[in-house]
């Protein structure tokens, strides 16, 4: 998936608009999104350790910690980052990028908080490890049962970055899922299509019969009510993983 950029154009555009297009069209348009080669994440890593090592701690260096932290960087990571290269690149410049990758990462809070945080904004419970399901799922999610008369329905929690694999919900007639988010801020996609961006109040149908998946953002907490839809013989079907690449693109 292409990365897009217009930054180029937005400030240079009238001046230097050769530079501003080798800039958005090449070096993001192309350069950055040749995720076959090498992931948004890691080019992140390079390309801040390299602004670091030149002393670039500017605009264009805070722009890049804050690409890295939505490309999956953790506080931990950057700052072990920034003090491996320190060695290599010099200490006053690891001083000067550690005080602006304080901003960046300012809000970042521990993962016990965070997940109270999380459990506080719902209604429903997180409940327990989904450990019967955690095969069918790339990180840790929760599960907690709200009804089981008339319709199974579950409060379904995801760590960041957590999400579970391609799936398919199988009926002779009737079926399907019924996905109601609760908190936080996820993903929702079915083959073929664009992935959609779930927030609290959404709701998604999902026909039986409909190859998707769902999950977290990379830097949030979600979760959903799945609501089963009474079916004749129904049963899901679990495919493959959504592996990183396409969690990657899924979340741009």
């Amino acid at each position: 998936m292409a990365v897009k950029q217009t930054a180029g154009r937005d400030a240079l555009g009238e001046f230097a608009p050769k530079f501003a297009q080798l800039n958005d069209d090449v070096l993001f348009g192309e350069v950055w999104s040749r995720e076959d080669k090498l992931s948004l994440r890691d080019r992140s890593l390079v390309t801040v350790v390299s602004l670091m090592a030149q002393g670039l701690v500017d605009s264009s260096f805070q722009f890049h910690l804050m690409s890295a932290k939505k490309n999956g960087i953790t506080r931990a990571e950057i700052a072990e980052i920034l003090t491996h290269a320190a060695f290599y690149a010099g200490w006053p410049k690891a001083w000067a990028a550690f005080r602006m990758a304080k901003e960046v990462w300012t809000e970042e809070i521990s993962e016990p908080d965070a997940k109270s945080a999380h459990a506080a904004s719902m209604l429903f419970p997180i409940g327990q490890p989904n450990e019967a399901f955690a095969q069918y799922f790339i990180g840790r999610s929760y599960l907690a049962p709200v009804s089981a008369e008339q319709a199974g329905i579950f409060n379904v929690t995801f760590e960041p970055g957590c999400r579970n694999n391609w799936h398919i919900h199988h009926a002779k007639s009737g079926g399907g899922q019924i996905l109601i988010c609760v908190g936080g801020r996820g993903y929702y996609q079915e083959w073929g299509k664009k992935a959609q961006e779930l927030v609290p109040g959404d709701v998604v149908n999902i026909p039986a019969g409909v190859k998707h998946w769902h999950g977290a953002a990379p830097d949030s907490w979600f979760s959903h009510l799945a609501v089963e839809v009474p079916a004749e013989e129904g049963f899901n079907e679990w495919l493959e993983p959504v592996d990183d690449v396409a969690y990657t693109s899924a979340s741009h």
